[in-house]
């Protein structure tokens, strides 16, 4: 008989209109890493949700059974209390304490009244090298990056002495060598005999860490195919999340590329908390109507920080250089400024700065550019209902209406409103800052079409992705961006993930 360390029986979970887990079954062996697949709003997440407690018990129907009892859990303290910890997509820290502080945050070294910060700094800096995570204990969460966060994160989880560790997209905001160097993590983990859960729509990465991968489709547990020899491919995860073959993974574009609409030039940003240091260097770029241009680098090396800082001076201190739109040289001191002049920035962080997730659909769709809804500062509702309704059908947006609470959407569908909200707003110039982060590989395929009709139309984009394959699938040009420079450009055509990261590793060196 196998040895489970957890078992779901008969789960079912619904929402106002929506069954979102539709008798579902799942089980986990004691001291495997088991992938959790499926396309977005399949319901991989509400899933680990009631798993963990964030669901409570008699808040969905069926049996969380673990370690041979039936539990019954009111919130996540109570998970917690069994050693199940789950470290969510979205991470839960709090940027101005320090990583120490967030490690031990409800788990205190001591007592609430008497905490002992020795002890805490110390067992801190025990766990940051358990996860090899070289960092002081006293450095503030806001000024580290994602892929330190999502490691402190996991520092936290060990630290309730975890045993069933769920991850949702744990590398969805890394690099390829960051990923590589998590998994490995996990991989390290499991010869300590912890179990892991993950969720992720980085197909190449279950395949190499996961002895089996449970496809969710539709709501309903649809397969588990085993995977301790690694052979299972990418195509065959793909056919199970979506019910049919997927040959192609990025849309074939002909589009003539024209004039250069958009440059920077010797721009220069310097970074708002140590304004002696430069995030951005002396970066020059240009873009052309119907281009696709890609930024390539490790998360830090400023890719975000140079998108924001273009987008109506949002990020930054002491900004130097010019931009350049359709020859002419232009001031974008707000975002309001950005917008006006036809140049907008799809947000790396969709929870925190780009959605109002207590607001409807509608409400955010619109919101950028509510001046076209709008008439002598009077919201045209029946306008408004009509764009909204619009944008909802034309990118396939899974909801009940355009009336639906953002935050009860899937990642994926919150990430086509976002995009959305930003086409609405008629750019002639778009920043995407990792556009499919959290996205499946059919909603990847419907971005990726959104965005090739928009330089179709003769509009430009600039997209960040830390995903490879992604800039050599979509791009046109890729430019190398490393320690706050372009170390490099390279043609689309030409470019391969080894000369990449060569470029970026020869430079750091």
């Amino acid at each position: 008989m196998a040895d489970n360390i957890l078992e779901m029986k008969n789960i079912i979970k619904t929402f106002p209109g929506v069954r979102a887990l539709d008798d579902v079954n799942f089980t986990v062996k004691r001291g495997e890493i088991h992938a959790v697949c499926g396309e977005n709003g399949a319901g991989k997440s509400t899933l680990m949700n009631v798993l963990s407690g964030v669901y409570p018990y008699g808040d969905y129907s069926g049996d969380i059974v673990y370690n041979g009892e039936v539990c019954q859990f009111n919130g996540i303290n109570d998970s917690e209390e069994k050693g199940i910890v789950i470290v969510h997509q979205e991470l839960a820290l709090v940027p101005n304490l320090s990583v120490g502080e967030n490690i031990f945050l409800g788990n205190e070294v001591g007592s609430k009244h008497n905490i002992d910060w020795d002890a805490t700094h110390e067992k801190a800096k025990e766990l940051l090298n358990t996860v090899g995570l070289d960092v002081s204990p006293h450095t503030l969460i806001e000024d580290i990056g994602m892929g330190m966060r999502q490691l402190v994160e996991i520092a936290k989880a060990l630290s309730k002495d975890v045993k069933l560790l769920i991850l949702d997209e744990p590398t969805s905001s890394l690099n390829e060598k960051e990923s590589k160097e998590l998994l490995d993590l996990i991989l390290e983990f499991q010869r300590q005999g912890i179990s892991s859960i993950i969720i992720s729509h980085k197909l190449n990465e279950i395949s190499y860490v996961a002895d089996a991968i449970t496809i969710i489709r539709d709501g309903k547990s649809i397969e588990t195919i085993p995977n301790q020899d690694r052979t299972v491919d990418e195509d065959r995860i793909v056919r199970g999340m979506v019910g049919r073959e997927m040959t192609d993974r990025y849309p074939d574009r002909d589009v003539e590329i024209g004039e250069t609409i958009f440059e920077l030039k010797n721009w220069t940003v310097h970074d708002p908390n140590h304004t002696e240091r430069k995030a951005v260097n002396n970066v020059d770029l240009t873009l052309r109507s119907g281009e696709i241009v890609g930024i390539a680098g490790l998360v830090g090396a400023g890719r975000t920080e140079l998108a924001m800082s273009v987008f109506g001076r949002s990020y930054g201190e002491n900004i130097s250089g010019q931009i350049i739109k359709d020859g002419q040289e232009v001031e974008l001191k707000t975002i309001r400024e950005a917008i006006d002049n036809k140049i907008a920035y799809l947000t790396e962080d969709r929870k925190e700065n780009g959605l109002i997730l207590s607001e409807s659909i509608r409400i955010n769709t619109t919101l950028a550019k509510m001046d076209k809804v709008s008439k002598n500062q009077t919201i045209d509702f029946e306008a408004e209902k009509a764009v909204a309704e619009q944008f909802r059908k034309s990118m396939n947006v899974v909801s009940t209406s355009i009336e639906q609470q953002i935050g009860n959407l899937s990642g994926g569908n919150q990430q086509k409103i976002l995009l959305g909200k930003w086409v609405f707003t008629d750019p002639d110039v778009l920043f995407l800052d990792e556009p499919t982060r959290g996205v499946d590989v059919g909603a990847k395929y419907e971005i990726y079409t959104i965005i090739n009709d928009l330089v179709a139309e003769g509009k430009g984009v600039i997209m960040i992705s830390s995903e490879l394959p992604e800039l050599l699938g979509m791009c046109d040009r890729i430019y190398i961006m490393n320690e706050g420079r372009f170390i490099g450009e390279m043609d689309g055509t030409e470019a391969t993930q080894e000369n990449i990261m060569s470029m970026i590793v020869t430079d750091a060196n």
